[in-house]
């Protein structure tokens, strides 16, 4: 699943870097914007089948890649 969840996060914040920057806030390195995480939550529903709605969680319990992986971890 994690490998998986980080080629989708690549993906979406079009960068390879954060792969090495698991803790830092993707939204304040300019990696990640509104609009990328509005496309994350879908490819998380799509390729996971998990429903995390925009108001469902603060921007600070998915503004890191670990973060983003234990979200998702926890509604697997």
């Amino acid at each position: 699943m994690e490998e998986k969840l980080l080629a989708l996060i690549a993906e979406v914040c079009d960068s390879d870097d954060i792969y090495d920057l698991r803790d830092v806030d993707l939204f304040a390195e300019g990696l990640l914007d509104s609009m990328g995480a509005i496309d994350l939550l879908i490819g998380i529903e799509e390729q996971f089948s998990v429903s995390i709605a925009p108001t469902e969680v603060a921007r600070e319990e998915m503004n890191t890649v670990d973060a983003i992986i234990a979200q998702v971890g926890k509604r697997l």
